[in-house]
């Protein structure tokens, strides 16, 4: 058993935003990730699975599209960070 109870929380893992609306001003994301099943004739096929149901409302879409944009940013970054070191190794 956790002694966090922060670790109880799930960890979702997704591939895209299968869709996404609104209702009563509530923010919805259907979240998805692809999975691989084999089929009849021996081989694999790709089926998309429903991971999350995301609500929220506007201020907390807000925060999340904010806090996306800022770890893209670092992601950016850590990828110029490491381009620059490779380049000069080489």
């Amino acid at each position: 058993m956790a002694s966090d109870p922060h670790a109880l929380a799930p960890f979702i893992y997704f591939d895209g935003i299968s869709c996404f609306g609104t209702n009563n001003g509530v923010i919805q994301f259907e979240m998805a990730a692809n999975t691989l099943t084999p089929d009849e004739g021996g081989g694999v096929k790709i089926a998309i699975s429903t991971t999350a149901h995301l609500r929220c409302s506007p201020a907390a879409a807000i925060d999340l599209r904010n806090s996306i944009d800022k770890a893209l940013e670092m992601l950016q970054n850590t990828a110029t960070t490491a381009s620059t070191a490779s380049m000069a190794r080489n």
